[in-house]
């Protein structure tokens, strides 16, 4: 499995990288490929079709209208990898962590 997915912040700056990193040590944790992209809100909601998956605050998930392939995932704690853990097990119907 491939994922390809995004992390987006409000200007696209600082906060996206690190969440990417996040992201990134995630799926490699779990034993996933995935290739990640960072950028602003307004510049994913553009492109979000083409994405499996955008991590982004609970604040902004609104305003994304994404087609039906892509999974829009809201975050409380942008830096938490426990969160972002299981945030991609329930969106890929993985089993939870025993």
């Amino acid at each position: 499995m491939r994922i390809k997915a995004l992390a987006a912040c409000g200007n696209g700056m600082g906060s996206s990288q690190m969440i990417k990193m996040k992201i990134n040590k995630v799926f490699k944790r779990l034993g996933i490929e995935a290739e990640i992209g960072h950028m602003s809100v307004g510049e994913a909601k553009g492109v979000a079709n083409n994405y499996d998956m955008i991590f982004v605050s609970e604040t902004f998930t609104s305003q994304f209208h994404p087609g039906k392939d892509t999974k829009i995932i809201g975050l409380k704690n942008l830096l938490s990898e426990k969160e972002i853990e299981e945030k991609i097990r329930t969106a890929l119907d993985m089993p939870k962590e025993s």
